[in-house]
């Protein structure tokens, strides 16, 4: 069984072009993710608005100023359909996966019904928790 975590993006970046990994790195919540991230799961992405599926340790990219979270529907469904076409192509969509998503609910609400045809399992362990409490739960598990 392999567990790879999903960590959406954050409003705080860094001002340059950096490793995505290292471009949310200034925002608490998005560091205990990743913390969280490295100690439990095999391995982890992040679920960028503008990028979509992004690898930690990829090319660099510029920061930016785009959420999903007020995004409409269609903008969520259109973004869904990318990541998951991504997630496609990197072979993470296949038997004795469990995708763990460490992010809002925009992102992944359209995403899911684009994972049933498939043979993983899903996981939302910050489901329905504000911030503090995310915070919380990453304080006690890393």
């Amino acid at each position: 069984m392999t567990e790879i975590g999903l960590i959406s993006c954050t409003k705080t970046k860094r001002e340059q072009a950096t490793l995505p990994g290292e471009l949310y790195s200034p925002s608490t919540l998005f560091s205990k993710a990743r913390q969280y991230c490295e100690r439990h799961h095999d391995r982890w992405y992040i679920l960028s608005a503008k990028y979509h599926l992004l690898e930690p340790d990829g090319s660099p990219i510029e920061p930016y100023d785009e959420t999903l979270t007020n995004a409409r529907v269609a903008r969520r469904r259109e973004w869904a359909r990318t990541v998951y076409e991504e997630m496609n192509a990197t072979g993470i969509l296949k038997s004795g996966v469990t995708l763990v998503f460490h992010a809002g609910r925009a992102y992944y609400e359209e995403l899911l019904p684009l994972l049933e045809n498939h043979d993983v399992e899903v996981r939302i362990p910050t489901e329905g928790l504000m911030i503090g409490e995310r915070l919380r739960l990453y304080n006690k598990q890393t």
